[in-house]
């Protein structure tokens, strides 16, 4: 299929220039082990990672652990992550998720999809960057508002949809650039092609993008 391939080497130019403007492109979520990280994405829906950076210091000093989590009351977390938004729901997920992993998987982050799926809390873009960033295992491709953004604008997706837009994105990027590839798409999402003010003048995937006229005439 003559179209998929020349769609193919578009992405495979895109990732090579995303990767030389950012070679050290990661998750900016700041974790120690797989179970801060677990907890700080968590926290990330409908929030930034500037904010839950600033609030996970002083709750893992607090509750270190899965069973520290899941013995501390919910009162108690709410309070330690109520700037982070949604903080109810997010506090008991996060206890009900440490319960899970000190009852089912021995205190351990499990390192699969289908049991990463089974904590409450998680969808895919979350055991995604769990799976990517604590273990390297590249189980598909994170999908967030940014990476969303990106590959419509791209021109690599029409779906709306993140489980479909990661579909698009799984058959297009070689699965050793699954994580990586994520992060990149995600990070020009956040500093670059933004949602109201895209940088479209300094973007070096301008010549690439077939939104580019509509966005510069924003």
């Amino acid at each position: 299929m003559p179209q998929e391939e020349n769609i193919k080497s578009k992405v495979s130019e895109i990732l090579k220039r995303l990767k030389k403007e950012r070679p050290e492109a990661h998750c900016e979520l700041t974790h120690k082990n797989p179970f801060e990280l677990l907890i700080s994405v968590i926290l990330s829906a409908q929030c930034t990672d500037e904010r839950v950076n600033q609030v996970t210091p002083g709750l893992f000093k607090k509750f270190p652990t899965p069973e520290a989590v899941a013995k501390a009351p919910v009162s108690l977390l709410e309070k330690e992550i109520h700037s982070t938004g949604f903080y109810k729901n997010k506090a008991k997920n996060i206890k009900a998720a440490s319960e899970k992993l000190v009852k089912e998987f021995n205190h351990q982050v499990p390192q699969s999809m289908e049991q990463l799926l089974t904590l409450p809390g998680v969808a895919r873009k979350t055991a995604n960057v769990v799976l990517g960033e604590a273990f390297g295992i590249p189980s598909g491709v994170v999908v967030d508002t940014h990476v969303s953004r990106v590959s419509q604008r791209l021109g690599l997706t029409k779906q709306t949809i993140p489980e479909k837009i990661e579909q698009d994105l799984m058959k297009l990027i070689p699965k050793k650039d699954w994580i990586d590839g994520g992060h990149l798409i995600l990070l020009h999402g956040r500093y670059v092609c933004k949602a109201k003010k895209p940088d479209c003048q300094n973007c070096i995937l301008n010549d690439l993008c077939p939104s580019k006229n509509i966005l510069q005439g924003r």
